[in-house]
């Protein structure tokens, strides 16, 4: 031994063996298990002194002292590596001879996924839902009934569902629109499921008013308040379809916010036996213009009517509204439609200044004097769809006809609204 071994040994006599251990037990399990016992000696201290050698490997009667593994075992579902796990089944994560201590669940962003944990500590299931085509991580805790701890870490992919569905929704994200712009969706695939499918689309307004949601049938669904809108209101459009089944194996895609603003009010009467346009504008009177409605064999609809679309210049052509080869006019100016069936309000330049106000002599649609090409910006056309924007009202009164299908256009303020309201699924 050198001096300076002798040096460091502790007063009082020799380390024993046996005081070697006792003095490690509170330490960390790998000092403990990196510990091995030798043959005892004499004096009890285990054999070797301090420094020397420890016991050759697998001698007769050396007893280990390293830690028994943790008969706990952790299974995850959906198992590690799976690449197509279905989207629609929660995380479990289970532990036989034990009980979880701890699990995390995360997405690809980091996000953790809700769980709950069994009363027993022996399951835990994922409470948030998966996203299809999606990477998972699961990290798992769990201790034997000796408190011995076992670990599991597994990582996962969602499918892709192979079916699909889509809504085409208006207005458009960003846009101003009149009082009596709906929010209107069509859908390309038929929802069997509208309860499941109207939940997961929300519209709010500020300032906030009631809205409702009314399902024309299994493709549209639009949701308005009960009265036009107030001006200034600012409308978002929550979608939350992503993984939303539609119908059976038929899954949503979208998962996106669409606001709009409610402009200026601006609400028109067509009064069909005067042949006059009165616009009021935010409740004002700003115009009266003459007009031609419809003729007593193709009369104008009545009701309220929402401007869904303009054109500057159209082509209307009387084949693809059922009326066989009576007109087809390349150069319709200033038309604004009225409905999904071809009623527009628009600009006519080949009619007689004096029917405008006295005749009604139209297929369905309202007419303003214009001039062909619609360039002059004083005629009654003109100055009409530069006033007018996608939402307004036209409301037709005295036209001799029955009131608009509510599904034909935007129309829907033509139905009560405890019936409107009966159209809701959820």
């Amino acid at each position: 031994m050198t001096a300076g071994e002798k040096q460091d040994r502790p007063r009082g006599g020799n380390w024993s063996r046996r005081g070697m251990l006792s003095g490690l037990l509170g330490a960390p399990v790998l000092l403990v298990a990196a510990c091995s016992g030798g043959g005892g000696g004499k004096d009890g201290s285990g054999g070797s002194a301090a420094g020397s050698e420890p016991a050759a490997s697998g001698a007769s009667g050396s007893p280990s002292t390293s830690p028994r593994a943790s008969v706990a075992q952790i299974t995850v579902t959906p198992a590690d590596g799976a690449t197509a796990a279905p989207f629609t089944q929660p995380v479990t994560v289970t532990v036989l001879d034990g009980t979880l201590t701890s699990v995390t669940v995360t997405d690809g962003t980091g996000k953790r996924i809700a769980g709950q944990l069994a009363a027993d500590g022996a399951s835990w299931t994922s409470t948030a839902k998966l996203s299809s085509g999606s990477t998972y991580t699961v990290a798992a805790s769990a201790v034997d009934k000796d408190k011995r701890p076992a670990d599991a870490n597994a990582s996962f992919s969602t499918a892709s569902p192979a079916n699909t569905f889509v809504g085409y929704f208006t207005p458009e994200d960003g846009s101003t629109v009149g009082v009596g712009m709906p929010v209107s969706i069509n859908f390309n695939k038929a929802i069997t499921d509208r309860k499941a499918v109207q939940q997961a689309i929300t519209v709010v307004a500020d300032p906030p008013v009631e809205i409702v949601g009314h399902w024309f049938d299994s493709t549209r669904l639009d949701f308005r308040p009960e009265q036009y809108w107030a001006k200034g209101t600012r409308v978002t459009l929550k979608l939350r379809l992503k993984d939303v089944a539609g119908a059976k194996g038929v899954y949503g895609t979208q998962s996106k916010d669409v606001t709009f603003t409610v402009g200026r009010s601006q609400v028109s009467t067509a009064d069909l036996r005067a042949d006059t346009l009165t616009v009021r504008t935010d409740g004002q009177v700003t115009a009266t213009y003459p007009v031609i409605g419809g003729a007593p064999e193709h009369r104008t609809w009545g009701g309220k009517l929402v401007i869904s679309e303009k054109y500057q210049q159209t082509r209307m052509n009387s084949s693809t509204v059922g009326l066989g080869s009576e007109y087809d006019i390349p150069d319709v100016p200033h038309a604004q439609r009225l409905t999904t069936s071809g009623t527009f309000i628009h600009g006519n330049y080949w009619s007689p200044a004096s029917q405008f106000g006295n005749d009604n002599t139209s297929h369905g649609c309202i007419a303003l004097q214009d001039v062909q090409g619609g360039n002059d910006p004083t005629t009654s056309a003109a100055k009409f769809y530069a006033s007018s924007m996608v939402g307004d009202v036209v409301e037709v009164v005295n036209s001799g006809d029955r009131t608009v299908n509510p599904g034909n256009g935007l129309n829907g303020w033509n139905m009560a609204w405890a019936d409107w309201v009966a159209g809701s699924a959820v």
